[in-house]
């Protein structure tokens, strides 16, 4: 079974106090090994744990558990999750205080190999704001002199992922745009940007 309760040894508790299931089946919803059921039963294992109900919680339907009591060879399913929990999208990133004097550099190099991308996906990508990217663009930035185009992926700004998929959100963008997706830069000159 892939997917296992939460909480399996508070479910297993329950399961046992308010069901007839086998050891087995219990076992195998909850991902355990049938002896810890059973020692679980007898008291040994899991004493202070208050059991979990999984019906009340929309884990399983109790017509399942009916359906399993009737014949010990069946197994448990979980039940279909409606609405799985709701992930916290990306937003604002972190960058360790190591790691900001490199956003300059990184910046540096998404504008120079990768012109194509919007200023709000270089914003998300590398956790700057539009101010910074205006004064690297424009050399205007109080370290200018020092700004070497480095790879975001290298400093550990970014995940060759994300940015891969900023690239092609904006190339798909531009070929609905119907504006020449520009081809990626040769890597010449790391110091002119």
């Amino acid at each position: 079974m892939t997917a296992l309760p939460l909480m399996p040894k508070a479910t297993a508790v329950w399961l046992i106090e308010k069901t007839a299931l086998t050891f087995t089946q219990i076992a195998e919803f909850c991902g355990m090994h049938p002896l810890e059921v059973q020692a679980i039963a007898d008291g040994e294992v899991a004493q202070g744990i208050v059991g979990y109900d999984p019906v009340a919680n929309r884990q399983i339907d109790a017509s399942e558990i009916k359906r399993c009591e009737a014949d010990s060879n069946l197994r448990l399913r979980m039940a279909p999750q409606n609405s799985p929990v709701a992930r916290r999208s990306k937003g604002a990133r972190y960058t360790p205080v190591a790691k900001r004097n490199d956003r300059p550099d990184a910046i540096a190099f998404i504008l120079r190999t990768y012109p194509q991308l919007s200023e709000p996906q270089i914003i998300k990508l590398l956790g700057t704001t539009k101010d910074t990217i205006a004064k690297v663009r424009d050399r205007q930035h109080w370290n200018s002199a020092n700004i070497k185009p480095r790879d975001p992926v290298i400093l550990g700004l970014c995940s060759q992922t994300d940015l891969n998929a900023a690239v092609t959100s904006a190339n798909e963008r531009l070929t609905r745009e119907g504006a020449v997706v520009p081809a990626p830069l040769p890597d010449t000159d790391a110091d002119a940007y």
